[in-house]
């Protein structure tokens, strides 16, 4: 049964940070690339960030370049998105997602639950 088990959201305080992560399993964690997407109220789902399965190679949306910082851990089956100096349009429902590359595209392979993340003062 595959499995993106997506952990970390809450309640942060803008300038806060947090770090989210994502447990996979059912599926060989290390050939795929692991993204992150969210979804805030009102506004379609976009992505975020992702890591490729091979040279690690990352992206990140430009509102969050500098902010956020994706790794992984294939030993773990884990991956991560650290998130820095939040602010409140970074609200959303972050969804983890695995996909063969980073493209970015809307239907990915794998759909994990989504983690919310909010940020108020």
């Amino acid at each position: 049964d595959v499995q993106l088990q997506a952990s970390g959201g809450g309640l942060v305080q803008p300038g806060g940070s947090l770090r989210l992560s994502c447990v996979a399993s059912g599926f060989r964690f290390e050939d795929y690339a692991i993204g992150w997407f969210r979804q805030a109220p009102g506004k379609e789902r976009e992505v975020v960030s992702c890591i490729s399965s091979r040279n690690y190679n990352t992206f990140h949306e430009p509102s969050v370049a500098g902010r956020f910082t994706i790794s992984r851990d294939n030993a773990k089956n884990t991956g991560y998105l650290q998130m820095n100096n939040l602010s409140p349009e970074d609200t959303a429902v972050y969804y983890c997602a695995a996909d063969l590359y980073c493209t970015g595209r809307s239907t990915p392979r794998y759909w994990g639950q989504g983690t919310l993340v909010t940020v108020s003062s």
